[in-house]
């Protein structure tokens, strides 16, 4: 009796033992299962969503050219290009999570990054001198000064719209003492050539159409109130996929060596893509878009232009009471990716 007893006892025994062993196998080998699909989402995502626009001429060589396409086949990521018509479409791309990667004038991006919009500026495209003030060739409009109670068309919130408010400041004058037209850039041309408004802040390649096409006149240039073309991130990507970022970003500076190597073949992929005259095309490319200075690598340059838009973003209340560019500022530029990508 007592050594069937015994029996039982050691075979109960064994039973727990089997039965605690395979508790723990079974722990073990859940949080691996639990966490893979976490994992594989956080190493790559699907697809990589970028803007293209004729601002932004590297952006139309790498979709032309599909190098970013043949970058990330092999990690089974398919490439989605936007096409933003201004600085503002980018930023809702941004804002409203449509796109990884957009491009605008940098105080574009400064403005959305006040606003909240998770957006870091890593990469400088180029500068550009892509805007100035634009009227009718036969205007008796000959200086800022004689835009006083004028009607000027400019698209709110991108570069063409603070040169504006910049030049009317050089001038004594404010956003009040005139009537801005809120029109996408092709718009304003199109509301120029009609007499619908006085002036047009003008972007290329509608403002050199404008000159050679219509006969327009621009009134007033200064490439030094010009705020760059900046490349924004998604902040959240710019944090989850670092190394993707700076693969996207040796394209990039692959599209702009490119350009300065093949400026006629850049001209034609322009005018095909926007829809222009050679001509046109020309004009912005050879007199109006530095590609070899203070390009790439958002630096110095950079931070200095967009501090001089501080100040208008508060004093034109084009951010509400509470918010602070000059901290949005800080914030926004981050050259870490672009240092690692021209080095490759």
């Amino acid at each position: 009796m007592k050594t069937n007893l015994n029996g039982r006892l050691f075979n109960l025994s064994i039973q727990r033992r089997l039965m605690l062993t395979g508790l723990v196998v079974a722990l073990a080998l859940l949080p691996a299962c639990a966490g893979a699909p976490t994992a594989n989402k956080s190493d790559k995502p699907a697809e990589i969503r970028l803007d293209y626009a004729t601002y932004n001429l590297s952006s139309l060589v790498l979709k032309k050219y599909g190098w970013l396409e043949e970058e990330f086949s092999k990690d089974g990521i398919r490439i989605t290009w936007l096409f933003s018509a201004g600085s503002n479409k980018a930023n809702e791309y941004i804002s409203s999570n449509s796109a990884d990667l957009a491009s605008t004038a940098g105080a574009a991006a400064l403005l959305a990054r006040t606003n909240g919009v998770p957006l870091k500026t890593v990469y400088v495209y180029s500068k550009p001198e892509w805007t100035a003030l634009v009227v009718p060739g036969a205007s008796a409009i000959q200086s800022i000064a004689d835009l006083k109670g004028k009607k000027i068309a400019a698209t709110r919130g991108t570069d063409p719209f603070f040169f504006l408010l910049r030049s009317l400041k050089q001038a004594g004058l404010s956003q009040s003492d005139v009537e801005i037209v809120n029109l996408q850039h092709g718009d304003g041309r199109l509301a120029l050539q009609k007499g619908d408004v006085d002036a047009w802040a003008g972007l290329d390649p509608h403002m050199a159409a404008a000159e050679l096409q219509d006969g327009a006149r621009l009134l007033y240039r200064n490439i030094d109130l010009i705020s760059f073309g900046t490349l924004n991130a998604r902040e959240e990507f710019a944090q989850q996929y670092p190394d993707l970022l700076t693969r996207i970003l040796a394209q990039y500076e692959r599209a702009r060596r490119w350009i300065l190597e093949n400026r006629e073949e850049a001209a034609k992929l322009l005018a095909e893509e926007a829809k222009i005259d050679l001509e046109i095309a020309r004009r912005q490319i050879t007199e109006r878009t530095v590609l070899d200075k203070d390009v790439g690598v958002p630096g110095p340059a950079l931070r200095t232009a967009l501090e001089a838009v501080v100040p208008i973003l508060v004093s034109e209340k084009l951010v509400a009471g509470n918010a602070d560019p000059s901290a949005a500022l800080s914030s926004l530029i981050d050259p870490t990716f672009a240092q690692q990508a021209v080095q490759r």
